[in-house]
């Protein structure tokens, strides 16, 4: 027996079936149950571990649906519509998944039915019952009302009017059972009965289009292994091309015959839909794990699924362009990106800002045409280079002991315990922030309606500007400095090292 604390209190969290028989129950006090029952083995519960074990499980359970819903602490929800016929029918289906599961050690029982709830019903009081379509309200009528598993509460108002089946209180007008047990109990029951349905929650999202192959002997070999996928891929490519689509994100799942389950992902910068292609970008992903992909005693089945699939535009393309560099690149970015990962290969985008460590951002290179890039042009050819060659990610301060010239450059400074003694200097050159981007408390008032406090307030607030220096020291090198003019007239200026040319 295992036990659980609840509301400060141990209780019966599971128990076997020889317990069942001696009047033991799920959620009874185990002081109670010591009470009915002297020698007991208890062992606490870990209910990370189970729900890590039902996750497992429910991994496992995707060879057979990919609507696989979780039905916790201890059940699951298989959504078998258009897929029993792969396995012979419902029947054989059913068959397979329980003695599947249970020649790994686990106590399973399962039934069929046109309805979760009623399913869940069956599955613990009728196991292996298969409800033909239209018929739940039959199958469950002879179940006990712990079948609709609600509260003590509820169950205790049902003793107490006579009812003990599910059919007792389907006979019930439904208006009578919302009026005393309220409508969340009402909507359960037609659940149950099959009259209405409630919407399933699948673990993982369904994907767009999918390819999947069984193997009567597990396959251990590489070369099965492409051959599979290459397969696969076809497959899934011909598909693609006859709904007009091409996927962007695809996933490669191999279930091994002991239940394990390995998965991969690789994602495209445009639709694809070569399948050459697909089994390239797949086993640069393989090749990539840190892990190898371990076939343990063999894969029984194979699945390749396109998650996302996008419609394909065809494209104008001019003759001037060269068009096959541009894929060769996007790619070269799909492989870079299955090799090391998506967030590692990166493009530098421009943005709408004057201050320079802001006027690129770095964004996954996948996902947007990296032919499109509106870098503005920063001077003619020919002329001296304006900008930096390496820009400091962080400007450095640098120590200024006199600048000479009021708002000129410095005619000497120190940086990283170097002294340095500037002959030639170009500038100064002012860059500010957008003026959307200015200390708001500037514009809440007019100039022409402030007060003398809040004039002198506003001056009092530094401007986010810069004045910067193009400088050339007696050695030879070049750098590019710049004043904060963040500072009051008071103060003296703090002066930073940005960047370095060549």
């Amino acid at each position: 027996m295992i036990s659980q604390k609840a509301n400060n209190a141990l209780q019966v969290y599971a128990l076997e079936a020889r317990a069942q028989k001696l009047g033991l129950y799920r959620g009874q006090p185990l002081a109670n149950a010591r009470a009915m029952v002297e020698r007991l083995v208890i062992m606490g519960c870990d209910e990370k571990a189970d729900a890590a074990l039902l996750e497992d499980i429910a991994d496992w359970c995707d060879r057979f649906t990919p609507l696989v819903s979780l039905d916790s602490p201890d059940g699951l929800f298989l959504d078998i519509t258009g897929a029993a016929h792969l396995f012979g029918g419902e029947t054989k289906m059913l068959a397979t998944v329980i003695g599947s599961i249970a020649r790994q050690g686990f106590v399973i029982q399962g039934a069929i039915a046109g309805t979760s709830l009623a399913a869940h019903a069956l599955a613990r009081y009728a196991p292996s019952t298969i409800v033909p379509s239209g018929g739940e309200a039959e199958a469950v009528a002879p179940l006990p009302i712990t079948a609709l598993e609600c509260d003590d509460k509820t169950l205790r108002a049902l003793r107490h009017a006579g009812l003990t089946t599910v059919g007792q209180v389907a006979s019930r007008l439904h208006s009578e059972l919302s009026e005393r047990l309220g409508t969340i109990f009402v909507s359960r029951l037609k659940v149950v009965l099959g009259v209405q349905e409630k919407p399933l929650q699948p673990r993982r999202a369904l994907p767009d289009l999918m390819a999947e192959q069984r193997f009567a002997e597990p396959i251990v070999t590489e070369e099965m292994i492409a051959t599979s996928l290459l397969h696969l891929a076809q497959h899934l490519s011909a598909i693609l091309e006859r709904e007009g689509r091409g996927a962007r994100t695809l996933e490669a799942a191999f279930f091994r015959a002991d239940g394990k389950v390995e998965r991969i992902t690789v994602r495209t910068g445009e639709p694809l839909r070569d399948a050459q292609v697909m089994l390239r970008l797949l086993r640069q992903r393989l090749d990539a794990l840190a892990d190898p992909l371990d076939p343990g005693f063999g894969f029984d089945l194979i699945r390749l699924e396109a998650l996302l699939a996008e419609e394909t535009k065809p494209a104008t393309i001019s003759f001037d362009s060269d068009e096959n560099a541009r894929r060769q690149i996007g790619f070269l970015v799909d492989r870079l990106s299955a090799r090391f990962g998506d967030a590692r290969v990166q493009r530098f985008v421009p943005q709408e800002t004057h201050i320079p460590e802001a006027e690129s951002v770095s964004v996954p290179a996948q996902g947007a045409d990296l032919g499109e890039q509106n870098w503005p042009l920063k001077g003619l050819p020919g002329d001296p280079p304006r900008r930096p060659l390496r820009l400091l990610e962080k400007p450095e301060e640098i120590s200024v002991p006199f600048s000479g010239v009021p708002d000129g450059p410095p005619f000497r400074f120190s940086w990283r315990h170097a002294q340095f003694h500037v002959t030639r200097a170009e500038g100064p050159e002012r860059i500010t922030l957008e003026w959307w981007q200015e200390n708001p408390t500037d514009r809440l008032v007019s100039p022409f309606n402030e007060t003398g406090a809040q004039k002198e307030k506003r001056e009092a607030i530094p401007r986010p500007s810069r004045d910067y220096f193009r400088i050339e020291t007696g050695n030879g090198m070049r750098f590019w400095l710049f004043r904060d003019g963040r500072q009051r007239p008071d103060q003296k200026n703090r002066w930073f090292m940005h960047g370095i040319f060549a």
